[in-house]
């Protein structure tokens, strides 16, 4: 009777538990108004795509455990979806937001509301359109704070700060896109780098608009830097300031601090700040990291950090004190990157896969197209031929007649084939001089297929085709760690033995080192049909990505979701 007794009071007490969470939880429901609208930038205005009129679009704030239902209306006159970047979306593909992969796109004067879940997850993520290059207007960040009672594994800052860098054009963007597809050379590079959407006072026209924060001596503020450029790595620095990094993509680290962090297309960093300088006006700066031998923006994107209590000029030259301005790295410094990245580590033992069940390895890189016609205007790439891009040599087509996801739940054929290559369909020297005979890849829409839970490793294995590249290669739906990298040719006999299975990076997004291999791991755990592609958006365009089909597993908490009743249809 007494441990009947007990038991009643420990099931009432976890009964009690159970529904104060439920009360802590919210349901958000929102709507996203995509329209153009017009935006001034570097003397000039755009009829930009927006969100709700803004530029970037709205902020998410959320918890973990709330539920979110957020109705996108298209009222522009291009296809769109919407990626909630990082999100997991177990068992939920239909929300994940690839065009063509997990649903076809929301057609102009129609809408689709996406329904998910934030489950055990916690952090800076972000949110932003996965229809060729409209992410250039349409993005914004998605935070996520820990459960109610939960606190950070770091000392509380006193406030946030969503730091958005981002990419500008001084034209449409989808005239950029198109001029590129037509000529199949590379597309023009930006004009500008924005923070919180503004290029800073570096740029013609944009002084009076430059981002300024202003902070109090002695507090210490939470910076959430999100790279949402299109096709950049960024270096990212704070004048005379130190950055304490405790999170990278909704993963939090064991804080270290540095000078300067290294933010690659999709990835985000959370820094600690304290203001701990003399009072003054201080620039934070972003500028790239160009590891290819290819053009890039060269520029650099300002705000201002400024102290309260900074001082002004006296007498005749009264106004504000020049800004201090950071000590950023050079273009091309690949060691500075390397070093900072190496620096990273989960903030406790990592639950790694030890025994693996699926071992790949993915080749990535760019390629070159033949055209019989070299010296046709549809032909300007390099020697008379077209960019191209490929994952073990195939180069992703995406389907037009259904997505993915929808001909996989339906049982439709002819969408897609499930014969992606493990390996590379022919071994040779990938960063060494490869045979020209070896730079077109094949063109077609396949994918992979994992079991419900296997246990799978990749180790993604950068080329010298055309030139060697950091490529941020993003996978949704899905965390993994990082657990091991390095430069030249991956050695399956000598670099396994160097992996870090203790607390590696844990990521949903990870550079490939120019001219180097990355390795990861994860347990595929969540049934679906999962992209994963490289973040910079021509070598997307290009073909650089391919499909994850993981099965479903025993029961319907093993298994995808019934497709919403408005999905939207081709």
């Amino acid at each position: 009777m007494e441990t009947l007794r007990r038991f009643s009071i420990v099931f009432f007490i976890a009964l009690l538990a159970y529904f104060d969470f439920l009360a802590c939880a919210e349901h958000h429901v929102r709507q996203f108004v995509i329209e153009p609208r017009p935006v001034k930038r570097l003397c000039r205005t755009h009829q930009s795509i927006t969100v709700n009129g803004q530029f970037p679009g709205p902020t998410l704030e959320v918890r973990n455990g709330d539920s979110l239902a957020i109705t996108v209306i298209n009222r522009a006159r291009y296809n769109i979806s919407i990626h909630w970047h990082g999100i997991r979306q177990l068992r939920n593909p239909w929300a994940d937001g690839p065009e063509y992969i997990t649903q076809c796109p929301i057609r102009p004067g129609q809408s689709y509301t996406y329904r998910f879940k934030i489950e055990d997850q916690e952090g800076t993520l972000w949110w932003h359109a996965h229809s060729r290059w409209l992410r250039a207007t349409v993005y914004g960040a998605l935070i996520i704070y820990p459960r109610l009672g939960s606190p950070y594994p770091f000392s509380m800052p006193k406030r946030d700060i969503p730091i958005l860098l981002g990419e500008w054009w001084d034209r449409n963007p989808m005239d950029v896109l198109r001029q590129a597809q037509f000529t199949g050379a590379a597309a023009n590079v930006s004009d500008a780098y924005t923070i919180n959407g503004q290029p800073g006072d570096l740029y013609r026209c944009s002084r009076a608009e430059t981002i300024r924060f202003p902070i109090f001596p002695g507090e210490t503020v939470q910076l959430r830097v999100i790279n949402a450029a299109m096709n950049q790595e960024l270096f990212f620095s704070v004048a005379n300031h130190q950055l304490t990094v405790v999170e990278t993509d909704s993963a939090y680290t064991k804080p270290f601090t540095t000078s300067v962090i290294m933010v690659g297309p999709g990835q985000t960093t959370n820094v600690l700040l304290t203001a701990n300088q003399r009072p003054g006006r201080y620039y934070m700066a972003a500028r790239a990291y160009n590891s290819a031998n290819a053009p890039f923006d060269n520029t650099t994107t300002t705000a201002i950090f400024e102290y309260i209590n900074a001082p002004t000029r006296r007498g005749r030259g009264r106004g504000q004190i020049a800004p201090v301005f950071p000590v950023l790295p050079g273009f091309n410094d690949t060691a500075t990157a390397t070093a900072y990245v190496n620096r990273l580590r989960y903030w406790k033992q990592a639950p790694v896969p030890l025994q693996i069940d699926e071992n790949l390895f993915f080749t990535v890189g760019l390629g070159l197209t033949n055209c019989s016609n070299p010296n046709s205007p549809r032909c300007q790439g390099p020697n008379g031929t077209r960019f191209a891009a490929s994952i073990n040599n195939q180069s992703f087509v995406l389907p037009r007649r259904n997505s993915v996801m929808q001909a996989y739940y339906q049982g439709m054929p002819g969408i897609f084939t499930t014969d992606f290559p493990p390996v590379p369909p022919v071994q040779f020297d990938y960063t060494g001089n490869v045979s020209r005979g070896l730079w077109q890849p094949v063109k077609g829409t396949k994918a992979y297929k994992l079991k419900y839970n296997a246990n799978v490793q990749i180790v993604l294995q950068d080329t010298s085709i055309v030139t060697p590249e950091n490529h941020p290669m993003h996978l949704h739906g899905y965390q993994f760690y990082v657990v091991g990298s390095g430069f030249g040719n991956f050695n399956p006999r000598t670099d396994p033995a160097r992996f870090n299975l203790f607390d590696p990076p844990e990521k949903n997004t990870i550079g490939t080192p120019p001219g180097g291999w990355v390795a990861i791991r994860f347990v595929a755990d969540n049934p679906g049909a999962w992209f994963m592609h490289c973040h910079i958006d021509s070598h997307l365009g290009w073909g650089l990505a391919m499909v994850f089909l993981v099965e479903n597993g025993r029961g319907q908490l093993q298994s995808v979701q019934a497709p919403p009743l408005d999905l939207p249809r081709c």
